[in-house]
């Protein structure tokens, strides 16, 4: 078994990859940062990935420029559509021992939430906050796009309600009160600001996480009141309390 080191640009995805996987992708990335590539991505003679499209998004996200792969030059075709489906098939009929599994972590003193591992019920110390945990913070991978300030909010709404404001007879405090509140018609287009935020300055940058466009740490963000608790995580927090 050979295994070369080759650029990651040279590698073509496989066009119909029946997977969904882009929520494995952070915990892969992960384990790659703390173990190294230890299982190589498997190609076909023409650079097609056969399996492994989980691991080379997880290698574009820590920014590495090759990666180990195998050809897989001794299956036909056929072979090669099949091994395709049935490498992430098999996996779906292991189940864990949660005895000998729980054995494991408590010897373990790694995150292993990072990985995708739940928190275990004892043995670990409990997060000093369960609540902002649970929360399956977005990802969103920049495209290298180009994003002009118009492209980042739609405040046609705002706009007309302004307007219809303005030209009423209603009281000049009134007036601005409704005007402070159409604002809340202005809708944004997160996609677009993460794409714009990731090519702007340390500043602006700076500024965005501050005005909660973006939020890069979900802990500052709740305490600094730009994230409520959900009614699902609000029931949570009740139950605790009772």
């Amino acid at each position: 078994m050979k295994i070369e080191m080759i650029n990651i640009n040279e590698l073509i995805p496989y066009h119909n990859n029946p997977r969904h996987n882009e929520g494995a992708i952070r915990y892969v990335a992960e384990s790659i940062r703390e173990f190294g590539f230890k299982v190589p991505i498997v190609v076909d003679k023409d650079n097609v990935i056969v399996t492994g499209h989980t691991r080379l998004e997880a290698s574009k996200l820590l920014g590495l420029e090759t990666v180990p792969v195998i050809r897989a030059n001794d299956l036909t075709v056929e072979q090669v559509k099949a091994y395709r489906l049935a490498d992430n098939k098999v996996s779906e009929f292991a189940e864990w021992d949660e005895e000998k599994l729980e054995a494991e972590m408590n010897g373990i003193n790694l995150d292993m939430q990072q990985f995708g591992f739940p928190e275990l019920m004892n043995e670990i110390d409990p997060p000093e906050n369960p609540y902002t945990d649970r929360i399956e913070a977005p990802f969103y991978e920049p495209t290298g796009e180009e994003v002009y300030l118009s492209d980042l909010y739609d405040s046609e709404k705002r706009d007309v309600l302004v307007n219809e404001v303005t030209r009423s007879d209603i009281p000049e405090d009134v007036k601005e009160f409704l005007i402070r509140a159409a604002e809340r018609h202005t809708v944004f287009n997160y996609k677009k600001i993460a794409e714009y935020y990731s090519n702007a300055d340390e500043e602006i940058q700076e500024l965005m996480e501050k005005s909660a466009l973006v939020v890069i740490d979900f802990d500052d963000a709740i305490k600094n009141g730009y994230v409520k608790l959900s009614e699902g995580l609000q029931g949570l927090v009740e139950e605790d309390e009772i």
